[in-house]
């Protein structure tokens, strides 16, 4: 049972390690793009394909 709580002791300060590393690459602007935005513009929008309009038709029997 002491091997359990070791483990949960060695993950829980693992996962902390990580969150501490990724919340500091955020601050220091480690995924920011500055990149993309001015390329952006140059990207092709896909077509839009216009759609027939709907046709009805009465079925009404008399």
């Amino acid at each position: 049972m002491s091997v359990i709580y070791i483990l949960i002791t060695v993950s829980i300060a693992v996962a902390v390690i990580f969150l501490t590393a990724f919340i500091t690459a955020v601050k220091k602007g480690q995924y920011h793009d500055s990149y993309t935005p001015s390329i952006r513009m140059l990207f092709e929008d896909e077509l839009v394909e216009e759609k027939e309009p709907c046709k009805t038709t009465d079925n009404k029997q008399s």
